[in-house]
């Protein structure tokens, strides 16, 4: 018996490198998955490598920057499975590399859109979902440690992520009483086969690897984080 039987886990950004060690947590432990991707052909691979039983997952899809797209995701899930328990949040993305006076102002817009506005959209949503529904559920989202401060040539990723780290603190104070969770994790590096291409020549031994946040992931969504709410968790390595 798995730790999550019975319970429904959605998972965004369900393709990417991260995400796909959450999506082996979560089937290990015998969750129904609803694996939210827009590239259907990555998530469906993984879940065939997992052997994961049709009854037990819903791959779907849309653009999570858009309130409509978010919308439809969580009607189709409640016409399959009912409700929500778990949102594993793993969308997002990185851009920088070149201080604020020479950055375009579209690198600034990319990193809101994926970051902030996807997070408020997508975390508001399903949320409204478990008041609705009474789901005393739990939401975890993943951010950044470099959200904590400053960082030279990465300034529109750190505000990007700042800004989502304080829409989970807010939602937490604005969701307690209704007994839903929702806490963040700052990954270091993490050990992807994108990161091991765009870093080459780094030692990635001293990264922080996508089981490792799963496991972090995990134990948030658990009873046995019953009284952790409103908490960005570190998940360093060596770096």
């Amino acid at each position: 018996m798995g730790q999550f039987d019975n319970k429904v886990v959605m998972i965004t950004g369900a393709g990417g490198g991260i995400a796909r060690g959450i999506v082996k947590k979560f089937a290990e432990e015998g969750a129904k998955l609803i694996l939210v991707d827009r590239h259907f052909d990555a998530v469906q691979a993984t879940v065939s490598e997992l052997a994961v039983p049709d009854s037990k997952y819903l791959i779907t899809g849309g653009d999570l920057g858009k309130p409509e797209d978010a919308e439809a995701i969580v009607t189709e899930v409640e016409g399959k499975f009912g409700k929500i328990d778990v949102l594993a949040h793993a969308v997002g993305g990185w851009a920088g590399g070149s201080p604020v006076h020479e950055t375009d102002i579209s690198v600034f817009e990319k990193q809101i859109y994926l970051n902030t506005r996807i997070v408020y959209i997508t975390l508001g949503r399903v949320a409204k979902h478990m008041v609705d529904k009474g789901v005393e559920g739990s939401i975890v989202a993943i951010l950044a440690r470099t959200g904590l401060s400053g960082s030279k040539n990465t300034a529109a990723y750190a505000a990007s992520k700042a800004a989502a780290q304080r829409i989970v603190e807010s939602m937490a104070l604005e969701l307690k009483d209704h007994n839903i969770r929702v806490n963040g994790v700052m990954p270091s590096i993490a050990d992807t086969e994108a990161n091991r291409k765009s870093m080459p020549s780094s030692d990635f031994s001293k990264w922080v690897t996508p089981e490792q946040i799963a496991d972090t992931i995990a134990f948030l969504a658990s009873d046995a984080a019953s009284a952790i709410t409103g908490q960005a968790i570190g998940v360093y390595n060596k770096v």
